[in-house]
């Protein structure tokens, strides 16, 4: 397992105001909660103060991204790609439009984000959950998670984990927000209004390390 930082640079370019966010008169924390849970419209395209407050596709903002992951494991045009926990799909666009020959597939909790997901990839989507994967085994040459993990119950991880482990040729990403001392742990807390598993990085590695995971990995901070 490597630790390799692909996605901090997009994290903290948004500004965040942790105390104004979890108290909120018109959205406090557990109505902003309560709404974000079910991963439709109030989610991903609803008010700011609940989640993402609008989440539509920005050229360019997962290129740099997907050119780093193609670059550190070698993918090709006959590569195949997974996304678990793809959303709309913007990041398999990006990997799609920089090797245009390549295979992208994404699955989704999210009947409403698959529905608005971008359509050029959207036929390649699927519903369904992290720790029952409907593809075949050794299936992809690279699998990746980005910020999906921690919003599973801690009892679902090992199976999740197993499940990347098995559709994965070699190459495998995994993202996850997570904590380093009792600030940014009470910034995620404020900040979060879907994570189920509350991890510090040697506990998200003994997750790793029981389920035998040997992926790559990387951690967000809310400093």
């Amino acid at each position: 397992m490597r630790e390799i930082d692909f996605m901090s640079s997009l994290h903290k370019s948004t500004k965040r105001n942790y105390l104004e966010r979890v108290n909120d008169k018109e959205f406090p924390k557990s109505k902003a909660a309560t709404l974000a849970k079910k991963f439709d419209f109030d989610y991903w395209d609803g008010d700011r103060r609940i989640n993402y407050g609008g989440y539509s596709y920005k050229p360019g903002r997962w290129t740099k991204v997907a050119q780093e992951m193609i670059n550190t494991y070698n993918l090709k045009s006959d590569s195949k790609i997974l996304d678990i926990g793809c959303g709309k799909g913007y990041l398999l666009y990006e990997f799609r439009k920089l090797l245009p020959e390549c295979e992208v597939f994404g699955i989704d909790i999210s009947e409403y984000a698959i529905k608005n997901s971008h359509e050029k990839v959207r036929e390649n989507l699927k519903l369904g959950s992290a720790n029952n994967l409907p593809f075949n085994s050794k299936m992809f040459d690279l699998v990746i998670s980005i910020n999906t993990l921690h919003n599973l119950y801690c009892f679902d991880l090992f199976s999740a984990l197993k499940e990347i482990e098995r559709v994965a040729k070699i190459n495998k990403y995994i993202c996850v927000e997570s904590y380093r001392n009792e600030e940014e742990k009470a910034n995620l807390l404020y900040w979060q209004v879907t994570c189920e598993a509350f991890n510090n990085p040697k506990e998200w590695e003994w997750w790793f390390n029981q389920s035998g995971y040997t992926g790559d990995y990387s951690y967000i901070y809310f400093s």
